[in-house]
């Protein structure tokens, strides 16, 4: 059976980016799933995914665009020190997790601080990133 619209797909995966660095895998014993057609991974796998069957693997090049999208400029803040409640041990590079003014929860990277301010990026950490994937098809229902 073919990967098709509304299947059950399992597979392996790794994951480069595009200076070939492994950013993720799938566990040997652990693959994973998704229903084709869902939106529920990035586009542009799922698009090179169409058609395979159980057993084929494919290397599948993905743009940004069909991916986490660009880097978006207008995603990245300065933000009074004095907004993070304490949180002394904020380290620049480190990615952390917090809430909006709504209480909505987001993922936020810090790319520069100082005494006052602390400059986060809240673009996906692959934005803008060409990616690499390994896949094969495990199975398909």
């Amino acid at each position: 059976m073919q990967v098709g619209q509304g299947r059950t797909v399992t597979f392996h995966y790794r994951l480069y980016d595009e200076t070939g660095t492994l950013i993720d895998a799938s566990a040997d014993n652990d693959p994973m799933s998704f229903v084709f057609g869902e939106g529920s991974i990035i586009p542009g796998l799922e698009r090179e995914m169409e058609g395979m069957e159980p057993g084929q693997s494919k290397e599948v090049l993905v743009k940004p665009e069909d991916a986490y999208g660009l880097h978006d400029p207008a995603l990245v803040h300065n933000v009074p020190r004095e907004r993070f409640d304490g949180s002394a041990d904020l380290e620049v590079g480190m990615t952390y997790m917090g809430r909006t003014d709504s209480g909505g929860l987001i993922n936020f990277k810090i790319l520069a601080m100082d005494d006052e301010n602390v400059e986060i990026d809240l673009n996906h950490p692959l934005a803008g990133v060409n990616l690499r994937f390994e896949v094969t098809v495990q199975d398909v229902t």
